[in-house]
């Protein structure tokens, strides 16, 4: 009775925190100009490049739908760019002013300043996400996704990998500027090597074997196939075999941020 009585509220009191810490990175990322152009534009400003680029491999994608493999290919861009890039320099900077260091003396958890932080940003990609695949329907036509669920699966786990490899990279990020330096290996092997862009098929064996071992593309691997049936190389194994090596990616993240992030500026 009295261990109910002493740990009934504590559920309302950590959500109400959360959702408190949520809202300020909320309307810090409103007045982040640059983190709203990562998140919002840069996206758009893709479609053609991405709709070219896939013109180009169209060849290696027999029967699939361009427009949708288009789509596929701007949720890419959302979550390494409107999450990854953007909550890196967002940890950076509330480390260096000292604000994640303040909030660890309060009531909050490690894990919630950190899930806090990226909240804002999550939400606004998965807002993306939707708006993206209304707009593109609207404009070219899609054909369903083969698997909802299976789309919903990978964003989410996704996420679950992007999300802590921000929190990974901001521990060797100096300042907010230098942000753009430390991403980029990521970004660039994550956007090449998910086979989102550019589909397995036109990869030599060896090089294929080594972009599905990378952090988040067993996670898009999942996302490409509920949406166009196949990743891109029709895997004999089929997709399942994927959703243990995103698992295993993102638990290793965590690890990894457990024993790395930074929680104040080195001296």
């Amino acid at each position: 009775m009295t261990t109910a009585a002493t740990t009934g509220p504590a559920v309302p009191g950590t959500a109400r925190r959360l959702i408190a810490l949520a809202r300020t990175e909320a309307l810090l990322l409103g007045r982040n100009r640059t983190a709203i152009s990562m998140a919002v534009i840069m996206p758009l400003a893709l479609v053609g490049a991405l709709h070219e680029m896939l013109k180009a491999n169209r060849a290696l994608m027999p029967g699939t739908d361009l427009h949708s493999a288009m789509l596929v290919g701007l949720y890419l861009t959302v979550l390494v760019f409107g999450v990854y890039y953007n909550l890196t320099g967002a940890y950076v900077a509330r480390r260096n002013e000292l604000v994640l260091k303040r909030l660890r003396t309060g009531e909050l958890t490690d894990w919630q300043i950190l899930t806090g932080t990226a909240l804002p940003l999550v939400v606004l990609a998965l807002l993306q996400v939707v708006l993206l695949t209304v707009a593109v329907g609207v404009g070219f036509g899609l054909t369903a996704p083969r698997n909802p669920l299976l789309v919903l699966l990978g964003l989410l786990l996704a996420l679950a990998v992007l999300v802590p490899l921000a929190a990974l990279s901001s521990a060797y990020t100096r300042t907010v500027e230098t942000a753009g330096i430390t991403t980029l290996p990521l970004t660039v092997l994550t956007l090449f090597g998910s086979g989102l862009v550019v589909p397995f098929a036109g990869l030599p064996d060896q090089v294929a074997l080594g972009f599905r071992l990378l952090p988040a593309t067993p996670a898009l691997a999942l996302l490409r196939t509920g949406w166009l049936g196949s990743d891109g190389a029709d895997h004999p194994a089929g997709w399942w075999l994927y959703l243990p090596g995103a698992l295993v990616w993102a638990a290793l993240a965590v690890y990894a941020v457990q024993r790395r992030f930074l929680w104040e500026p080195r001296r």
